[in-house]
């Protein structure tokens, strides 16, 4: 007879249970496994992307050590989107709503069937937000497994990696950079599989991941397929039955004092921008009171910059690994670190920290003597965006304190390289990006390739970017994103015409349209609005039910405020 220890387990003589019983007697499953916990296996392998490309190996070591400590492993598979070939499509408008894909399709597999705990492999830039947002919404035992960055190579003597060519198409399209060399880096850019190198989205998901509880202590970054990686995966895969067995669910961990900490390491690390959205998704989720456009706004006043790591400095991720990664990162903030915070290994950080010794000499600063005292990432508000935007700093004393210019209106990425390979950008330009967020891409269209060209055309610090849409935690330079409300919503955006004043103000944490109230008025009443998408599938669908970037870009809250 079969327990019910475990959700998994049926009553006994039910319909339930005998179809179950059979489906899975077929597939080898013994009388004894049907009585063990059935742990999910959360998969994003494709052959679409190097960043996915090794997962099925990390799936075979995650199976047998759930079977070696007593569970049944089940792998199921996902959507896996890469940025750089997922966003060919639609202008890269399938990108963040390919997160909550994501998170829909975990839920249907693993809430559908019933099973007891789950171990997801995170990879690229939507796969970890979307696994955390799954394991907030089911709320079961859950741990996520971080699966490396790749290993990058050398062009002609020097160093090369994704983000280099990422932004080196700049200098090609301005006609700084031949063809054959941009061909030779893409051909050595890219070592292994693995994500992007550089401090970009994906590593920083798996280092707020972390800094959350969400992983076990010293997991992230990891190269991909490293021995580090592998004993992480084999870990996770004892540690998700014991948390089984011990009830331990991802609601317990994250808490607003949880968030709190995910948000001190960003800050003391400077990761991408990206980290606010899918962090409030997860607190949406989680129906976790917390704002993280305040959270990022008060705590970037407090926390200092202990690391430069590309794009944001000469540091290599390979560097951060060496120094200790996330879990050296929090013992150089612990006296910041709300240390009763819990992480599924079942320990406090006060636990974690105690035992641990971060390695010496090191490329992270200490609070005593930080890289900066000046905010790595700050919350813009003013006229232009009157619910907030976001500017990352990076290492801060690369930026002036102030950009005045004039507006350039543009409604899509290739509309404004463009312009910049015709030379109509200049110094002083403000390139207003517009019509591009969730409801009016529909889906957040790319931004991003346009301000890596920027950069590549020798424009950093000379031509700002204010968007409505997705930039890339890879970029750098004087670039506005997630401007909330967007034009589509409403938003001031929508309103900013070609030579318009605006004047980005980094202390006073400030974006302003200076174009005084009348005029304003009147352009609202003369203003067409910006439509969504008419065309059938997934985008009509996410365009039709998505929240704004500022509650996360969720599609529907559990947990409204």
């Amino acid at each position: 007879m079969t327990s019910q220890k475990y959700r998994s387990n049926f009553v006994p003589g039910t319909t339930r249970w005998a179809l179950r019983k059979a489906q899975w007697q077929a597939l080898g499953l013994s009388d004894a496994d049907m009585e063990k916990p059935k742990i999910a296996v959360v998969n994003t392998s494709s052959e679409l992307s190097s960043c996915f490309s090794h997962l099925d190996g990390v799936a075979v070591q995650v199976k047998a050590a759930i079977r070696a400590a007593g569970g049944v492993p089940f792998e199921v598979r996902t959507a896996a989107p890469s940025d750089f070939i997922t966003s060919a499509g639609k202008q890269g408008r399938y990108i963040l709503p390919s997160r909550d894909l994501i998170v829909n399709d975990i839920e249907v597999q693993v809430e559908g069937a019933q099973l007891d705990g789950m171990v997801c492999l995170a990879s690229c830039d939507k796969t970890t937000p979307g696994q955390m947002m799954a394991a907030a919404r089911l709320n079961i035992p859950t741990i996520v497994v971080i699966c490396g960055y790749q290993a990058s190579g050398q062009y002609k003597g020097e160093h090369v990696d994704i983000e280099d060519v990422f932004e080196k198409v700049g200098m090609h399209v301005t006609g700084q950079l031949s063809f054959e060399d941009l061909d030779g880096m893409c051909k050595r850019a890219v070592r292994s599989p693995g994500v992007c190198a550089g401090l970009g989205t994906a590593n920083s998901m798996h280092i707020v991941c972390e800094a959350l509880g969400l992983t076990l202590p010293g997991a992230s970054p990891v190269l991909a397929n490293s021995p580090a990686m592998v004993e992480q995966a084999r870990a996770a895969g004892a540690r998700i039955v014991e948390m089984v067995e011990a009830g331990l669910t991802p609601r317990s961990i994250l808490t607003p004092g949880a968030f709190r900490n995910a948000v001190r390491v960003a800050l003391a690390l400077s990761t991408s921008i990206n980290v606010l959205r899918h962090l409030q998704g997860v607190a949406e989720e989680a129906g976790t009171d917390v704002d993280l456009y305040d959270l990022f706004d008060r705590l970037g006043r407090e926390v200092p910059l202990l690391a430069t790591v590309k794009p944001n400095g000469p540091h290599r991720t390979e560097e951060l690994e060496a120094a200790g990664g996330t879990l050296a990162t929090i013992k150089r903030l612990a006296p910041m670190i709300e240390q009763d915070c819990l992480t599924v290994s079942g320990k406090t950080w006060s636990a974690i920290l105690d035992a641990y010794e971060a390695p010496s000499p090191s490329i992270l600063h200490t609070l005593d003597d930080p890289v900066s005292t000046k905010p790595s990432l700050v919350i813009l508000k003013g006229s232009l965006a009157p619910e907030g935007s976001i500017l990352k700093l990076g290492n801060a004393g690369e930026k002036a304190e102030r950009f005045r210019g004039k507006a350039m209106v543009f409604h899509s990425q290739e509309e404004a390289i463009a312009a910049l390979a015709d030379g109509k950008i200049t110094a002083g330009t403000v390139a207003c990006l517009r019509g591009m967020g969730p409801i009016g891409g529909p889906g957040v269209a790319l931004a991003s390739s346009f301000v890596a060209a920027v950069e590549g055309a020798g424009f950093n610090g000379k031509v700002a970017v204010v968007t409505d849409g997705q930039l890339s935690g890879l970029n750098r330079g004087v670039a506005v994103g997630q401007v909330c409300p967007e034009a589509a919503a409403g938003g001031p955006l929508a309103l900013v015409q070609d030579g318009d004043d605006i004047e980005i103000d980094i202390p006073g944490r400030q974006i302003n349209l200076l174009v005084d109230e009348r005029e304003m008025a009147a352009r609202q009443a003369r203003a067409v609005p910006i439509l969504g998408a008419t065309e059938q599938g997934w985008l009509n669908i996410y365009s039709k039910t998505v929240k704004p970037l500022a509650r996360g870009a969720v599609l529907i809250p559990i947990h409204p405020r």
